[in-house]
C-alpha cells in the first residue's frame, strides 16, 4: 500500500494537537464503498513492560472472510501514552506493517476510533488520510460523546452525540452482547459504515477482520492457516 507522508510524527503534544486539527477539516465522511473485494482489519498489541508493540493486518476475501494476507511487524514504541494523540502512537508501525502487503484492500477497518474523537481525528481518520482508502473506526469503548443504550438485538444501535454532532453509533453487533462504537474514518458516510461493519460480523461482537487482526497482533508466528483453524473451531 502507497502511504503518503503528511507531518513528521515526533513531535511534541501541542504540535500533534495542531496536527490533527489541521487534518481533521480533510478527513471525508461522504462515500459509500461497493465493489469490494478484500477487506482489511489492523490492530496493535501493546507490551507495556517492554515498552514495544506488534501490529498486524489482515487481508479477507469478501464476502465470505477468510483470510488471504496477514502482515506482522514488531517495534519499539518511541512517543509515549497521550489520551486523545494515539494515533502518534500506534499509527507508524501499523502504517509500516500495511506498507509488506501484496494485496491491497478496498476497505479498511481499524481497532480504534474514526470521527468519535474530540477533535474528530481518530486513529481510523489519521490512516485513512495517508492511506486514501475508505476506513472505519471499531472502537470496543467509548473515547468522546454520550449514547443511549441500543436494544439487545443485533442491528439496533443508538447515535453518538458531543456537542452538536453525531460522530458515529453504539452498534449491537450481536444479540446479548455489549455494543462496539462505530465512526467514519475517511471516506465513507456513518451509514454506509454501519452497514459494511454488521455485514463482516459473524457471530462474534467484533467484525472478523478486526477479530482476526487482534488474534494475530498476540500471537507469535501466527499463520493465515492458525486463522482459519480457529475460525473452524468457532
Amino acid at each position: 500500500m502507497k502511504v503518503v507522508d503528511l507531518h513528521s510524527w515526533q513531535v511534541d503534544a501541542k504540535t500533534a494537537v495542531r496536527i490533527q486539527e489541521d487534518l481533521a477539516s480533510r478527513v471525508s465522511c461522504k462515500g459509500n464503498p461497493v465493489n469490494i473485494s478484500y477487506v482489511a482489519g489492523v490492530d496493535i498489541s501493546v507490551n507495556r513492560a517492554l515498552d514495544t508493540a506488534t501490529a498486524a493486518v489482515v487481508v479477507l476475501k469478501y464476502p465470505e472472510l477468510y483470510p488471504v494476507e496477514i502482515r506482522k511487524l514488531s517495534r519499539r514504541i518511541p512517543y509515549p501514552y497521550i489520551p486523545g494523540l494515539l494515533s502518534f502512537r500506534e499509527a507508524p508501525l501499523i502504517l509500516e506493517t500495511c506498507q509488506m502487503l501484496n494485496i491491497e484492500p478496498d476497505l479498511l477497518m481499524v481497532d480504534g476510533q474514526g470521527i468519535a474523537h474530540p477533535r474528530r481525528m481518530g486513529l481510523a481518520c489519521h490512516l485513512g488520510l495517508i492511506l486514501n482508502i475508505p476506513t472505519i473506526g471499531c472502537a470496543k469503548s467509548l473515547l468522546c460523546g454520550k449514547y443511549s443504550v441500543p436494544g439487545n438485538k443485533r442491528g439496533e444501535f443508538r447515535e453518538i452525540i458531543d456537542g452538536n454532532d453525531t460522530i458515529g453509533i453504539a452498534l449491537r453487533s450481536r444479540t446479548g452482547v455489549k455494543p462496539i462504537f462505530i465512526s467514519p474514518g475517511h471516506l465513507i458516510c456513518l451509514q454506509s459504515a454501519a452497514r459494511w461493519t454488521l455485514n463482516c460480523c459473524r457471530g462474534y461482537r467484533l467484525p472478523e477482520p478486526t477479530r482476526l487482526a487482534h488474534l494475530a497482533a498476540g500471537q507469535n508466528n501466527i499463520k493465515i492457516v492458525d486463522l482459519e483453524i480457529q475460525i473452524c473451531k468457532s
